[in-house]
Parts: structure tokens; sequence; C-alpha cells
């Protein structure tokens, strides 16, 4: 049964997808499709995983799936970090900053589950 009361890591990375997907229609915009389509896919993944971690079967099971969404997040991370430094792609630093953010709610809430 899924808990409906204000969650901080949801409400992070909802916004934060939300956000990927304006920055990935920039880039289509100016036709970088490859990472947009790589920024698209891992960075709204790490929102659903952790939506679908609110559903989890068991402790293991949500550490596990929040785990999945901390992988997802490097890989964001990866490739928001590879426009920063092409000198032919555009880039959102806020983007950055608020995926560390979520970085580290996800490291803190993994390593207090285990706990």
């Amino acid at each position: 049964m899924r808990n409906d009361k204000e969650n901080l890591i949801v409400n992070l990375t909802f916004q934060f997808a939300l956000q990927i997907i304006e920055f990935s229609e920039e880039l289509e915009s100016v036709r970088k499709y490859v990472i947009s389509n790589q920024l698209l896919k891992s960075g709204t993944s790490i929102g659903a995983n952790v939506r679908e971690a609110q559903n989890a079967e068991s402790k293991s099971d949500f550490i596990h799936k929040l785990k999945i969404a901390a992988k997802e997040a490097d890989e964001t991370e990866y490739f928001l970090l590879l426009c920063q430094f092409s000198k032919t792609y555009p880039f959102d630093q806020s983007l950055l900053d608020k995926l560390g953010v979520i970085i580290k709610v996800l490291s803190k809430i993994i390593s207090s589950s285990k706990e």
C-alpha cells in the first residue's frame, strides 16, 4: 500500500525529471539527439525507481530499488558533465546542482535503511 504523505526524495526526483525533460528538448532543438535521449532516459528513471521503491515488498527490495536510482543518477551526472565540458553543447549548472542533492539524499536513505 502506497504512502501518499509528503516525501522529500519523491518530490525532488519528480521535479528533477520535469527539468530533464525540458533540457532534453533544448538539446534536441540544437540537434544533440543522442545525449538528449540518454539524459531523458537516465534522468527520468531516477524518479521512477524511487517511486517504485515506495511500493517495495521488503526492506532489501527497497534498498535495491534505491540503489538502482542511485546508479541512474550517476549515469545522468555523466551525461550532464559531457554537456558541461563539450564546447558545442548547452549546459545547465542548476541541473548538476540539483542532481548532487538527490545523490546525497539517496545515499543517506540507503545507508540509514541498512542500519
